[in-house]
């Protein structure tokens, strides 16, 4: 009895540390048999630094690491393992290196998200069901950023003062800026005419604000009952006297008509010029 117990004692001993040494093997490796683990892919033009088990973060928490990196004609391919199906990437997403330090450090892979409000019923990246346009789901690829050194920035200033000599960038500066020069004296030239013009309009304007007052005062007048009612009356009376002067018309017509009368105003006014030529010879 005794003897079968230190058997069973054994060979629990030995069956345990063959699976503590398969697991921590696994884990040197890289190998999880967890199935809370998903993935992702980030092409990059240039991943210097990077290496497999380089870490992963997400708003600055280790979240994964990278698990491969596959070359091809065209980029680096870095495959992505995060270990919590919680986390939800919201698109446009990429994949930036950077290093831990501001001095430098080791080489990670921070992944950044848009700030876009997600409905609260999303589905997981991991689910079936996942919303590519809205999140990134496992299997997806990303575009990644690669870290800036000071070859990188070097070789691009060098790009830049090339093109600069090429297209005569500096020439073309400055006669820019003559010209704004110019720009800025036909400017100041206008705004000083304005203001001349301005200057010679006010007293116009002053004239014009009198008489809409003067205006105004008159049809305040003759909205008053008595002034419309004068009118009335003085139109009336005009109307009156037209009447007759038409009337002392038609009566003066038909006199001039009758040539018995016509005739005696003729040699009236004839004998009074003969008599008033002997008066005053």
């Amino acid at each position: 009895m005794r003897r079968s117990l230190r058997d069973s004692i054994v060979g629990f001993s030995l069956v345990g540390g063959l699976i503590i040494f398969t697991s921590f093997s696994f884990w040197l490796r890289g190998i999880k048999l967890s199935s809370k683990d998903w993935f992702i892919f980030a092409n990059f033009n240039n991943a210097s630094g990077l290496s497999k088990k380089s870490p992963v973060t997400y708003r600055g928490i280790i979240v994964g690491s990278i698990e491969d990196l596959i070359f091809t004609n065209e980029s680096i391919k870095a495959k992505i393992v995060i270990n919590n199906p919680e986390i939800i990437l919201a698109k446009p997403a990429f994949a930036k290196v950077v290093t831990n330090s501001f001095l430098g450090g080791d080489v990670q892979v921070a992944i950044e998200t848009s700030e876009a409000n997600l409905p609260k019923n999303v589905e997981k990246a991991t689910s079936k069901l996942c919303n590519k346009n809205l999140i990134v789901c496992e299997g997806d690829t990303i575009k990644g950023k690669q870290l800036s050194s000071l070859s990188n920035i070097t070789n691009r200033i060098n790009e830049l003062l090339k093109d600069s000599n090429q297209e005569n960038l500096v020439e073309n500066i400055v006669k820019s800026i003559e010209q704004f020069d110019r720009t800025q004296e036909n400017l100041d030239e206008l705004i000083y005419l304005s203001k001349q013009e301005i200057s010679r309009v006010k007293p116009l304007l002053n004239d014009l604000t009198i008489a809409a007052g003067h205006l105004n005062k008159i049809l305040a007048t003759m909205n008053d009952a008595e002034t419309l009612e004068d009118i009335k009356l003085t139109l009336e009376a005009s109307s009156s006297i037209f009447q007759k002067i038409d009337f002392m018309a038609n009566d003066f017509e038909l006199l001039m008509k009758d040539q018995e009368l016509t005739s005696a105003l003729r040699d009236l006014a004839i004998g009074l010029s003969k008599f008033l030529n002997e008066i005053y010879p």
